[in-house]
């Protein structure tokens, strides 16, 4: 069996330069690779392209990113609460590529099944159509996307042993999942690594062979995107 551990997050995006187009896993902030992502703001590396849901929070995740400039395009489905975000986007300082969220997943997954490109209805007729070739099917319009190429993925899991078996939990499956696999390298942070055999065979979402660097991280934050309250009746 091959042991795939790096020491930490420093270690795991060793190889990541400038100008090179990463996915990211996670949906909002929950399942995001924050250790991977705050090693990557520590490191000088600029001019990526980050394929990613969205962006999180100005001060957390993607949204370090942003500040420190790092990012030059974002490959994403909504701008979501981060204000740095839009007002990068709506500047002209970053490029953005507005991708629906079923087609964004789709890219992901037909990147990381070896499938170079598919047709989907979504987005004909719109700005999301231009550009791509059209085809009917069934007598419904569709259009011709491709899967992303992409040198690294960082996702995030809730358990992995050390030949890269991973586990999702909950709704950080959304994206971490199928951007597993679907990078030249992907690196696999997760909260809990064990010794090959602890994990139920049954249970496993992703196979030690997609995933090529894995590390325990650490003083994960589960912030709350938009905390909502309303008053307790009496």
């Amino acid at each position: 069996m091959i042991d795939k551990r790096v020491k930490n997050a420093k270690e795991a995006i060793q190889g990541i330069e400038s100008g090179m187009t990463l996915m990211l896993g996670g949906f909002g902030l929950c399942g995001i690779p924050e250790n991977s992502i705050n090693a990557l703001v520590e490191s000088n590396i600029t001019d990526l392209t980050c394929i990613s849901n969205n962006a999180g929070v100005d001060d957390f995740g993607l949204g370090l990113l942003l500040q420190k400039r790092q990012i030059k395009k974002m490959i994403a489905s909504y701008v979501g609460e981060n204000a740095e975000f839009e007002r990068q986007m709506l500047s002209g300082e970053l490029d953005v590529e507005l991708t629906p969220q079923g087609t964004l997943a789709e890219k992901c997954r037909a990147a990381q099944a070896g499938i170079p490109a598919f047709y989907t209805p979504t987005g004909y007729g719109t700005e999301v159509a231009e550009g791509k070739e059209e085809r009917e099917f069934h007598g419904k319009m569709h259009i011709l996307e491709h899967a992303y190429e992409a040198e690294y993925a960082i996702v995030k899991a809730w358990k992995g042993d050390y030949t890269g078996n991973l586990i999702f939990r909950g709704t950080a499956r959304n994206f971490n999942l199928p951007m597993a696999g679907a990078a030249k390298i992907t690196i696999a942070e997760v909260e809990e690594l064990v010794e090959p055999g602890m994990l139920d065979p049954n249970e496993i979402h992703i196979p030690g062979i997609m995933v090529q660097r894995i590390f325990q991280g650490e003083k994960y934050e589960k912030r709350i995107e938009r905390v909502t309250t309303r008053k307790r009746k009496d």
